[in-house]
């Protein structure tokens, strides 16, 4: 039989347990002011440079100030600045071309990174070599590719030329035809237009100003940026190929799949994490596209090209209108949100499941 301890040695051992947990509780409150500590500087810095920031560029874009002199009075209606601004002819371009140019730049850059992926995986395109060719755009920047990528497009300069060297457009000549020599990025044509179907449904669509539709500027707009991120989603289709262990491939096999079958209904479905975490990428650099754009081909012809990130721009530091610069930077933050929140709400409900 177990002895059983007397009513002094009980005391003694509570009186242990209670000095050691005295002890711990300033301890675990030293170690949380330290950690708060540590983050304030980071707190403060966001706090100021981030919301304090957005804050103050949201009550400027409520503001009366459109010209060289401040003038922070509120406008009357409050949100008259954004009734202005969508009913621009250039903003609705500009949204519009966020729409098209985002709709085929992750379509492009999406296909292709998965499609020389599957050529680096299978080994038909074997070795470093290849791997790094088809990253190395991406250590470049948007400037340099649009300056490059402009020349190329260039209706007299660059790859028209290539028509004329292969003598294509002498046989078209001959032919009776007319020679090819495409405008590229000065053409300010707009195919596919939906504003007749749209308005049978969205009535308020009729009083739209711009063509819905596909501005044949903006294609090879998409075709750079597609050349530059391309490598960048091979990369990351590439890693998730990685993880995937041989056994999976073998018992697909077994099971009578072709190599087609297995990257169709086994290996692609299983990256569907790196696919929606290079989407999100992806429309995140759709959304706030500059740099390419304006060093490529600027506002283009009849806005074909233009965006909201050149929109603030012009307006802030051309045209002055502040509120009007402000408004639109306050749209592309709650387009970029409207994107960036879910992703990190579901990762962040995945990780606490």
């Amino acid at each position: 039989m177990s002895a059983i301890p007397e009513e002094g040695q009980i005391s003694v051992s509570q009186q242990t347990v209670a000095a050691v947990t005295t002890r711990k509780k300033p301890l675990a409150m030293t170690e949380r002011m330290q950690s708060f500590l540590l983050l304030l500087p980071s707190f403060i810095v966001i706090a100021i440079f981030v919301y304090f920031f957005i804050g103050t560029t949201l009550y400027i874009s409520l503001s009366n100030w459109r010209t060289l002199k401040r003038d922070l009075t509120l406008r009357e209606p409050v949100y008259q600045t954004y009734v202005d601004m969508f009913t621009m002819p250039r903003f609705q371009a500009d949204l519009r071309n966020t729409v098209v140019f985002t709709i085929l730049f992750m379509t492009l850059a999406i296909v292709l990174g998965l499609s020389l992926a599957i050529l680096l995986d299978r080994k038909v395109l074997a070795g470093t070599v290849f791997r790094n060719v088809f990253l190395f755009p991406y250590a470049l920047s948007f400037v340099v590719t649009g300056v490059a990528w402009r020349w190329i497009f260039n209706p007299e300069t660059g790859i028209n030329l290539f028509f004329e060297i292969l003598g294509i457009n002498a046989l078209l000549t001959q032919l009776g035809m007319e020679p090819l020599k495409p405008g590229w990025i000065t053409n300010p044509e707009v195919v596919l237009q939906v504003n007749d179907a749209l308005a049978r449904v969205w009535p308020a669509a009729a009083n739209l100003q711009v063509k819905l539709g596909i501005p044949l500027a903006l294609i090879p707009v998409a075709i750079a940026a597609t050349w530059q991120l391309s490598g960048f989603v091979m990369a990351m289709y590439l890693g998730g190929m990685a993880t995937i262990s041989n056994h999976i491939r073998e018992a697909a096999r077994i099971d009578g799949a072709s190599e087609w079958q297995i990257y169709r209904r086994v290996i692609i479905p299983i990256l569907k994490p790196v696919t929606v975490s290079v989407a999100v990428i992806l429309l995140h650099v759709s959304l706030k596209i500059f740099d390419l754009v304006f060093t490529m081909s600027g506002v283009g012809p009849g806005f074909a090209t233009d965006v909201p990130a050149i929109f603030v721009f012009e307006m802030m530091f051309k045209a002055t209108r502040y509120n009007l610069g402000s408004a639109a930077s306050i749209v592309m933050l709650v387009l970029v949100g409207l994107v960036i929140v879910p992703y990190l709400a579901s990762n962040l409900r995945e990780e606490t499941s």
